[in-house]
């Protein structure tokens, strides 16, 4: 959402963000000079008659941008799992003039639950080109206490081959000091962690489940794994120990991201669909 927000406002457009006041997400908005303001049931309908389109990021907002229709609403949706198929569930997601889809297997459960093709657009997340890292010494993976995140997991393949792994809590600052990024999850809409791994050049691990077979090609840019630590473990343990493949991987890795995974192909492409609504294109 911030990537977002600084490219269309790079871009000479005039988007307001509102998000809780607590958040990460307003500070960091407020402290970078961008355009935010406190979320609030009452706020919300009065900004809304104020600009020509609503973007909802998050359940929540979509829930209270559908109380308040004013023109054209498109939802991001990010998660992989499935929509409920409640009554009120079913009046929210009807409510929604367009779905933006962070990969094709988002797209696939979103039209699993009734919203039509023609709602649907996949935009892949797009992620800063990173510094490549050079001589990495950790097996990285991110802090997580989400249950759905095997951060665990990563601990255990990484006391099998008796080496110690790092969570980071910040990726884009620590990767530079990456060997190998291990991404293990239960459940994924693409994986956009392992989409910084990859721009920063460390050669990756991951789960093999939801959105993430179209990030990492397997054998090619990354590797994907089952969710058990002797497979994991035998990833690591093939990328720190053959050099050779790692940095063919990394190379590849970089270069897909490049192509696909951009912050300006993400702006403009989330723009498009912006104009397909408001009738410029």
């Amino acid at each position: 959402m911030l990537r977002l927000l600084r490219g269309l406002v790079k871009r000479g457009d005039s988007p307001k963000l509102m998000a809780p006041e607590q958040s990460p997400l307003f500070r960091m908005a407020l402290a970078e000079g961008l355009p935010v303001r406190r979320l609030t049931t009452l706020g919300l309908p009065q900004l809304a008659r104020q600009v020509d389109l609503v973007h909802a990021h998050d359940a929540h907002a979509h829930t209270m941008a559908a109380l308040f229709p004013r023109g054209p609403l498109v939802v991001a949706r990010r998660v992989a799992f499935p929509i409920g198929h409640g009554l009120l569930s079913r009046e929210k997601y009807r409510r929604a003039t367009h779905y933006v889809a962070v990969s094709n297997y988002v797209a696939a459960m979103l039209a699993g639950g009734g919203v039509p093709l023609e709602k649907i657009e996949v935009v892949y997340d797009g992620v800063p080109l990173l510094p490549l890292t050079e001589g990495g010494r950790h097996v990285m993976c991110p802090a997580s206490n989400d249950p759905r995140k095997g951060v665990r997991l990563v601990i255990e393949a990484g006391r099998l081959l008796r080496v110690q792994v790092f969570p980071s809590p910040n990726l884009e600052r620590d990767l530079r000091d990456a060997a190998v990024f291990v991404y293990v999850t239960y459940a994924e809409g693409l994986g956009s962690a392992t989409l910084l791994a990859m721009s920063a050049g460390v050669p990756v691990v991951a789960s093999r489940v939801g959105g993430l077979p179209e990030a990492i090609s397997n054998g090619e840019d990354g590797l994907l794994v089952e969710n058990t630590s002797e497979a994991i473990s035998e990833g690591i343990k093939r990328l720190l120990e053959d050099g050779e493949f790692a940095r063919e991987v990394t190379a590849k890795a970089r270069r897909k991201v490049e192509l696909q995974f951009t912050e300006d192909r993400m702006v403009d492409r989330t723009r498009g669909v912006y104009g397909k609504l408001l009738g410029d294109v």
